[in-house]
C-alpha cells in the first residue's frame, strides 16, 4: 500500500479513495473565469484542481483563486522554479513540476525548502514528450519511470518525502508498463492518467483501459482523465472509471445495446435518468431497457428499471414490476419512482 500524502483536505494514498482531478483550460490571470470553472467541476464531483502558472501575475492570482475555491488547488509550474515558491506561499495545496524542465539540482532543492516549510507536496510528473536525453538508452516505460524516480531522489537527498508521482504517455501500453514498473520501485502514491488522449470517444477509450487496467491491479491513488475541450467531461469519465470498478459510490445506469424488439427509446431515456443522477453518491443502479422479452430478467438485480412494452412499459423495482404505464407517460412515471427510490421511500 502507497503512503498518504495530504493535499489540502484531500488524503492521497494508503488506502484512501481514488480522487478525481482535472485541470482549468481558463487563463489563470483571468480570476472570475477560473473561479466559474473552477465551480462547475466541483459540481461535477472533483476533488482536486490543477491549474496552470506561466508566469508571475499567474502565481500571484493564485492567493485568491486558492482563498475561493472549495476544493485543494494544484499549482502546474514549468521551467521556473521561482514560480513554484510564489504559488506555495499564495497557498497552492500542491505544485507540479516536471524533471525535464526545472534546471540545476539547486532550484529544485529552492523548491523543496518552501514547500516543506508550509506543508506542501510535491508532484513530480514525467511525460514521454519531455524526458531528459540521458535515459534515452531505456526503452520507454523505464525512461519514464527512471527520469521521475531521479528527481524524487534529489527531493529525498534534501530531505522532502511529501511526493506524489505521475508517469504519463499518449500512449496506452506505455503508461501501463511505466507506472507497473514503478509501482515496484517506491511506495509513494501514484497519479495516473493517459496524456494527450485526443477528444471525445477516443480519449474516453484510452483513459479508460489505461487508467482502469492499473487500477484493477491496485496501482494508483489519483487520477486524471486527459480530454481537449470542457474539462467537466473529464471529471465525468473519471467517476464513471471509478464507479465501473467499484472505487466510487454513484448512479450506474444500465441500458441495453437496442434491436428490433424495442418499444421505447432507449438512447433518450437513459440519457435523461443520466441527467437527473447529478453527482449523486448513493449506490443505485437504474436499468433502461428495450423490450420485455430479456428486459425484466436482464435488468432484476437494478434498484429500479423500466422495460418497453407495445402500449407503453412496464417500471420493476429488483424485478418485480410495479406499475404499467402508457407511453405518454414513460418519462414522468420513471422519474417518480426514481425519486421515490432516492427519498428512501423504496428501499
Amino acid at each position: 500500500m502507497s503512503r498518504i500524502v495530504r493535499v489540502g483536505n484531500v488524503l492521497v494514498g494508503g488506502g484512501n479513495p481514488v480522487s478525481v482531478q482535472s485541470m482549468t483550460n481558463t487563463k489563470t490571470i483571468d480570476i472570475p473565469a477560473t473561479l466559474e470553472q473552477i465551480d462547475r467541476l466541483t459540481d461535477a464531483g472533483c476533488d482536486l484542481v490543477r491549474v496552470s502558472v506561466p508566469d508571475f501575475e499567474s502565481a500571484q492570482a493564485i492567493k485568491e483563486i486558492c482563498s475561493s475555491s472549495k476544493i485543494p488547488v494544484i499549482a502546474d509550474i514549468h521551467f521556473d522554479y521561482r514560480l513554484a515558491v510564489e504559488s506555495v506561499k499564495n497557498g497552492a495545496a500542491k505544485v507540479r513540476i516536471n524533471p525535464g524542465n526545472i534546471g540545476q539540482e539547486w532550484k529544485v532543492r529552492e523548491t523543496v525548502k518552501v514547500a516543506k516549510e508550509f506543508g506542501v507536496p510535491i508532484r513530480v510528473g514525467a511525460n514521454s514528450g519531455s524526458l531528459d536525453r540521458s535515459f534515452g538508452l531505456y526503452d520507454k516505460p523505464t525512461a519514464l519511470a527512471e527520469s521521475a524516480l531521479a528527481q524524487v531522489r534529489i527531493l529525498e537527498s534534501a530531505g522532502f518525502e511529501d511526493i506524489v508521482i505521475s508517469l504519463k504517455s499518449s500512449s496506452v501500453s506505455e503508461t501501463v508498463s511505466a507506472n507497473e514498473y514503478l509501482f515496484e520501485k517506491t511506495d509513494y502514491p501514484l497519479h495516473l492518467g493517459v496524456t494527450e488522449a485526443g477528444f471525445g470517444l477516443d480519449s474516453t477509450v484510452k483513459s479508460s483501459i489505461g487508467i482502469g487496467t492499473l487500477l484493477l491491479k491496485g496501482i494508483g491513488d489519483t487520477i486524471r482523465v486527459s480530454m481537449s475541450g470542457d474539462p467537466v467531461q473529464e471529471i465525468e469519465v473519471g467517476l464513471s472509471i471509478l464507479r465501473s470498478l467499484g472505487l466510487r459510490k454513484g448512479v450506474d445506469v444500465i441500458s441495453c445495446p437496442t434491436c428490433a424488439r424495442a418499444e421505447i427509446d432507449v438512447e433518450s431515456l437513459a440519457r435523461k435518468v443520466k441527467s437527473w443522477v447529478g453527482n449523486i453518491e448513493d449506490d443505485i443502479s437504474v436499468a433502461v431497457m428495450g423490450c420485455v422479452v430479456n428486459g425484466i430478467g436482464e435488468g432484476k438485480d437494478a434498484d429500479i428499471g423500466i422495460a418497453g412494452t407495445a402500449s407503453g412499459g412496464v417500471i420493476f423495482l429488483k424485478g418485480e414490476i410495479v406499475e404499467k404505464v402508457e407511453k405518454r407517460n414513460l418519462e414522468s412515471r420513471f422519474r417518480h419512482w426514481f425519486d421515490e427510490l432516492l427519498s428512501g421511500g423504496d428501499r
